[in-house]
């Protein structure tokens, strides 16, 4: 991304001089692995390697921040007997975003350790890019509240780029802009998109994914970012900016250095950048009015940017964000005809849950994103084994949950679905896990099943169940001796069972037939008592089988 021209020196700087004297600072206290590919010549360097040409580069060479880091690095462990507990404000990251680029860093690490990527150098990339997700504004999937937007790159103080994603991701129909927190342009996204936090989409706006993203970006070509030569190719790439490279480079080595964690939406917040978009403070609330640019301090002429930019170094004063309007602002969500979510273990819900996003005036919302989340004690799972998943309504306003996957917990447990990063009124859907069941009980032999007294029997007694003449595996089974009654009651005398102690036990539960929908019965033995005596298996769903057990002394 080209310079922000407005915002070229650090924070507290003045003067052309003071920047020059941070710039020289920080650059003295890079270790070797941090020294700038050079050119061999003086002033600005030209390339890197073959680095890609502007329009190419990840950002579209969009305005980034050009803060540098304070002058006062933060220890690295192991270099100061006095470290503090905490740094200062800029060394920390906030926690989602900084899992994300530690994640990043181990998954690349699986899939391409050549690379050798470093998280601070996504985590340099990030700062430089959005601040860090805006302080980490991002809700708890890594989303940030609202979507970080860059200029329009329609050639009037930056690059021309025109639409390439028909606004899916920028809301642009005619020209591109920067997307999310890495701040990737809708076609370099359109290649290199990742799903990081594993929900099945790929987000530019997602913390999880757009690192990812980066770094798969970054080390494209074979590249060893532990070589200064490709780190800085790797970066160029991204920005083709001489300017960019040292601004990243200095954030680069101040985070090698130390950070710290710090609380989702409480880290530095830079201001949006000229021309760009700026997530509302808090979920659900509308942007303030964006301030007219400040000028610019240093009164010398700034070179143009990569990319055939203009060379005015003041871009148009961007207009105070209006209020949305009715049709555009988001009431609530609702049932969007959901009928009875029933299923048995082990099986996948019918009915799917949809949800419909509204506006102000009762009609269907567009690309509203509703985040779904099983709640409550249940082994219950959306398609792919995920308990949240986030989707974007449609056209019509409405979006629907992948198919829901019933586990082995039976009982009732809770899908909420609630508009995104809003602090708006979820929609609750009772769902209901039902046991399986079988109709029908029986034998898969007619074997006579006999004993001598205080022996046991040689036969083991094996059943089959069935539901509507299909296997009916997985389904719970009781097994009861029981009296010759009419009504009958557990017997306490004649053939028995034994619990893992040994006792005896005349009454068998939580047996449970296999995936053949068959069921093997442990060991049975006879007491003294000679006669002839009835099992019942009782299966969940009702049906039962009787069988007769004879205990008799062998013949002469």
């Amino acid at each position: 991304m080209a310079a922000q021209f407005g915002r070229r020196l650090r924070r507290g700087a003045t003067t052309t001089a003071v920047a020059a004297v941070a710039v020289a600072a920080l650059s003295a206290s890079q270790g070797p692995g941090a020294v700038l590919a050079s050119d061999g010549g003086g002033g600005d360097q030209r390339t890197a390697g073959s680095a890609p040409s502007d329009d190419r580069a990840a950002t579209g060479n969009s305005p980034y921040y050009t803060d540098l880091p304070p002058l006062v690095s933060p220890n690295k462990p192991g270099t100061s007997t006095n470290l503090p507990i905490t740094g200062s404000a800029e060394s920390g990251i906030p926690a989602s975003i900084l899992a994300a680029y530690k994640k990043a860093q181990q998954s690349i690490a699986s899939s391409d350790a050549a690379c050798r990527l470093p998280w601070q150098l996504l985590a340099a990339i990030g700062k430089v890019e959005s601040g860090q997700a805006r302080g980490g504004r991002v809700d708890a999937n890594g989303t940030t509240f609202s979507p970080i937007l860059g200029p329009v790159l329609n050639g009037q103080g930056f690059a021309m780029i025109k639409d390439t994603d028909n606004g899916a991701y920028d809301g642009d129909s005619t020209h591109d802009r920067a997307v999310g927190p890495m701040q990737f342009i809708p076609s370099t996204w359109a290649t290199w998109g990742q799903d990081g936090n594993d929900d099945g989409r790929k987000d530019p706006n997602n913390i999880y994914d757009a690192a990812l993203a980066a770094g798969h970006y970054l080390c494209a070509g074979s590249r060893d970012l532990a070589l200064a030569a490709d780190l800085d190719r790797a970066v160029l790439s991204y920005n083709h900016s001489n300017e960019y490279l040292r601004t990243v480079r200095s954030w680069f080595d101040y985070y090698k250095r130390g950070t710290h964690e710090v609380p989702d939406g409480t880290g530095v917040v830079p201001p949006p950048l000229d021309g760009g978009s700026d997530p509302s403070p808090d979920p659900g609330t509308s942007p303030s009015p964006t301030p007219p640019a400040k000028p610019d301090p240093d009164p010398d002429p700034k070179p143009s940017k990569p990319g055939g930019g203009s060379t005015d170094p003041k871009p148009p004063t961007p207009p105070a964000t209006q209020p949305p309007k009715p049709s555009q602002t988001l009431a609530g969500v609702e049932n969007a005809g959901t009928g009875a979510l029933t299923a048995t273990a082990g099986d996948a819900f019918a009915e799917r849950i949809k949800v419909r996003a509204k506006n102000s005036l009762g009609g269907p919302l567009a690309k509203v994103s509703v985040t779904f989340t099983i709640a409550g004690d249940t082994d219950a799972r959306f398609e792919g084994g995920k308990s949240a998943v986030t989707l974007a309504t449609g056209s019509d306003g409405t979006v629907t949950a992948p198919v829901l996957q019933a586990g082995e917990t039976t009982g009732k447990f809770t899908v909420r679905a609630i508009a995104t990063g809003r602090s708006l009124p979820a929609v609750m859907y009772t769902a209901t896990v039902t046991a399986r069941q079988a109709d029908a009980i029986a034998r898969t032999d007619d074997k006579t099943l006999t004993a001598a007294p205080g022996a046991e029997f040689a036969d083991a007694v094996e059943v089959k169940a069935t539901y509507k003449g299909a296997i009916a595996s997985g389904v719970a089974v009781t097994a009861t001796m029981i009296t010759d009654a009419d009504t009958p009651a557990e017997n306490d005398k004649g053939p028995y069972f034994k619990d893992p102690d040994g006792n005896t036990v005349r009454t068998l539960t939580e047996l449970k037939t296999d995936a053949d929908g068959t069921l093997t019965l442990p060991k049975i033995y006879a007491d003294d008592t000679a006669g002839t005596y009835k099992l019942r298996l009782t299966t969940e769903g009702g049906a039962t089988v009787v069988i007769e057990l004879t205990v008799e002394a062998p013949a002469a």
